[in-house]
């Protein structure tokens, strides 16, 4: 157990736990923990206990096509996700996502100022969108877009800087359920590497 200062606030650092809160009666759990993977389980398990997942536009009709795998990647381990982005039949999109809690749960990151990725991709533009449990439909998110070179690097995302897509709802950080890393909007062939991802004070 040990207790890390971050500014003016005072946190009590499990690595991959979880703690109930919230308002009462809710089921808002809030991390105690700044790591959401460091990809030290093995795929497709991250260190806090849930499971990526790979999501392409087909399951709305579209033909895209993607992969995802655990891998050295430039001499880090890394999930990899891989394939060819269509805007053939409305589709476009190829998708590796974490939920944040077991059972679809809300997470409280209401303490953090965002999130950052460790990222090693192929010079072409990729998205990240939350999804919060104020979302009743799957299109909708919020939204940051960035350029991932061919090297590792590691990319902050400020929760105030993600923008709303098909949605008038505010971005509420105490109810944030699913991060997503998404290849979207052209045709292009997709690889990007994760080789962690933090929540940031």
């Amino acid at each position: 157990m040990l207790i890390m200062l971050y500014g003016r606030r005072t946190f009590l650092i499990i690595a991959g736990s979880f703690l109930a809160g919230g308002p009462a009666g809710g089921k808002t759990v809030s991390p105690q923990s700044a790591i959401i993977d460091d990809l030290s389980c093995d795929q497709p398990m991250s260190a806090i206990g849930t499971r990526w997942q790979l999501f392409t536009d087909r399951v709305m009709g579209g033909v895209s096509k993607g992969t995802m795998i655990r891998e050295m990647v430039a001499g880090r381990p890394a999930i990899r996700m891989r394939g060819d982005v269509s805007l053939e039949n409305n589709g476009g999109f190829v998708q590796i996502s974490l939920d944040l809690a077991p059972d679809g749960e809300a997470v409280d990151v209401s303490a953090w100022s965002g999130i950052e990725l460790d990222v090693f991709g192929n010079g072409e533009e990729y998205s990240v969108h939350l999804r919060t449990s104020d979302l009743d439909r799957p299109w909708q998110s919020y939204r940051q877009s960035f350029r991932a070179d061919p090297q590792w690097q590691t990319i902050p995302f400020r929760f105030q800087e993600f923008v709303p897509y098909r949605t008038d709802v505010p971005f509420n950080t105490r109810h944030l359920k699913r991060i997503g890393v998404v290849a979207i909007g052209r045709a292009f062939s997709a690889d990007l590497s994760v080789g962690g991802v933090r929540l940031i004070a």
